[in-house]
């Protein structure tokens, strides 16, 4: 690859679309993404869903639709969307987002293509009960902004499901890089109990939390894999 067209790939964007049984939202995510300035390609990895999330997205003018044949979990769904792509910014979002618009993209987007951060996520309000509490912990909301190497410099081992948002940031602490959240006002998602019903979205919730934490001690305990080559 030349050097221009190196140059060419680490500043286009891709979106990268995990979705697990999301056919009455990823339609609405797809036309948002596909509608921001910036963002040059539009992904979704249709994570074995036995739903139509899959032909919504390709009906929904998405430019690659990636559908596995079972369900990896976050992650891994992640993770097969960026190597499907050679582009050096990418945009994390979630499939099940209420009210995302073009605008809250582009903030996002805006520090990490001119260099000045090395990730940036979305910041929701919970509220004035949660946010002061959630300010202080790590952000583990959907949509982010981010250079590739992040991703590429996270060890796969700790790209699994849920874990995937404390090691990206913890990669980006570690090896001293630039990172932060801004508020993404406006945008809900729907949430597990509406998509499952009480029990098994309370279940998955509580899945989802116990990931987060086992993630928050597990990546302070292997520093060393997180820190690059060139810092060693």
């Amino acid at each position: 690859m030349s050097s221009l067209s190196g140059s060419a790939e680490a500043a286009r964007a891709a979106a990268v679309v995990p979705a697990f049984n999301e056919e009455k939202t990823i339609a609405g995510i797809v036309r948002t993404l596909k509608a921001v300035r910036g963002i040059d390609e539009v992904i979704v990895v249709d994570d074995g869903s036995e739903d139509g999330t899959a032909a919504a997205a390709a009906a929904a003018g998405a430019d690659q639709v990636l559908r596995l044949p079972e369900n990896l979990g976050k992650g891994g769904a992640l993770a097969r969307g960026v190597r499907a792509t050679s582009a050096g910014i990418l945009f994390f979002c979630d499939a099940d987002f209420l009210g995302l618009m073009p605008a809250h993209v582009e903030r996002l987007l805006r520090p990490v293509r001119e260099g000045r951060k090395a990730m940036e996520a979305g910041e929701r309000d919970r509220g004035p009960l949660l946010a002061p509490l959630l300010a202080r912990l790590p952000h583990i909301s959907g949509e982010r902004a981010l250079r590739r190497e992040v991703f590429e410099g996270v060890p796969p081992r700790f790209l699994a499901r849920f874990r995937v948002e404390i090691a990206l940031e913890y990669y980006c602490e570690v090896n001293r890089l630039a990172y932060g959240a801004v508020p993404t006002v406006g945008i809900a998602h729907v949430r597990k109990m509406q998509k499952v019903g009480f029990v098994r979205g309370l279940a998955a919730y509580a899945a989802m939390i116990w990931q987060i934490a086992d993630a928050f001690v597990r990546v302070r305990l292997a520093k060393k894999e997180f820190i690059r080559s060139d810092e060693k």
